[in-house]
């Protein structure tokens, strides 16, 4: 019988994504913990980096989340000292930026996931590895990102 950690012996490509990511999941969370995030926070930060204009309800729509989620989420970066909320006049919306330690905490994330995918995928050739990134991109594109390829 096959321990908790194993995949299931399946053929199915969608029953070996599940158990693939479930294990990524947790990967990712433990390297995220040891920097004091969780995948919200990162995500939270990741779009703030980009898009510091996001409402509160567009960063919770984009990191999958409620609204009021994305406010405890973002009391607790604010808290870490990885974002400040600038309070601009009556009538006008918090602009939420990142601050040079959030910055720092992205870039330490970046060299997290460069280690985590050099150990989980270091065996498959660059070809293999370009052909899971595409598989992966058609799968989940990111917005504004191009599809190759018949629509």
């Amino acid at each position: 019988m096959a321990g908790a950690d194993e995949p299931p012996e399946s053929g199915s490509v969608s029953i070996l994504m599940v158990a693939a990511g479930r294990m990524l999941s947790r990967r990712v969370e433990d390297e995220l913990a040891t920097l004091g995030l969780t995948l919200r926070h990162y995500g939270a930060l990741a779009h703030l980096s980009r898009r510091p204009e996001l409402s509160y309800s567009d960063l919770a729509r984009r990191v999958g989340v409620t609204a009021q989620s994305m406010h405890a989420t973002v009391r607790a970066l604010e808290q870490s000292g990885a974002v400040v909320r600038s309070l601009p006049g009556h009538g006008h919306a918090a602009r939420l930026e990142v601050t040079d330690h959030g910055r720092h905490l992205i870039a330490e994330v970046g060299a997290a996931a460069e280690r985590l995918d050099q150990e989980l995928f270091g065996r498959l050739s660059e070809e293999e590895r370009t052909g899971l990134r595409a598989g992966l991109h058609a799968l989940a594109p990111t917005p504004g990102a191009r599809r190759s390829g018949p629509a």
